[in-house]
């Protein structure tokens, strides 16, 4: 991405069922990926990468009758194989469930790992390989 671009996405909002365990899950999961708590907000906590705001994920907990998001699949970019094997193991060790283990994924040319979150969420890490 050059400078003078903006990014695709700007941030996602994820109102989940239990502030807490989802507080405890996407800030262990998310650590080795170099994305961090770094803002609350609103009864929330906006996760973005160090000195980077955007893009970013928030979590917040439902309001009165608003539903919590479930249903959805979101892919974090990892650095490397390590980040998405250090992303999947702090992940089950939070609370999440796996979905799939880290593996290559020939047809997608990426190194991926699967886990739910604890809302139901399909939350992944991917290295995309260069060969």
């Amino acid at each position: 991405m050059t400078e003078d671009r903006w990014p695709f996405i700007h941030h996602i909002g994820v109102f989940v069922s239990d502030y807490d365990a989802s507080l405890r899950f996407y800030s262990a999961a998310l650590e080795p990926l170099g994305v961090i708590a770094a803002g609350e907000a609103e009864g929330g906590v906006e996760f973005w990468e160090k000195d980077r705001d955007t893009p970013s994920i928030g979590i917040a907990p439902v309001q009165g009758d608003d539903p919590v998001t479930r249903g959805v699949h979101i892919g974090f970019t990892a650095a490397d194989r390590a980040a998405v094997d250090a992303f999947y193991e702090a992940a089950l060790a939070a609370g999440g469930v796996s979905r799939h283990a880290p593996r290559l994924w020939p047809d997608y040319r990426a190194y991926c790992a699967f886990v739910s979150d604890p809302d139901g969420n399909n939350i992944e890490a991917l290295h995309k390989e260069t060969t």
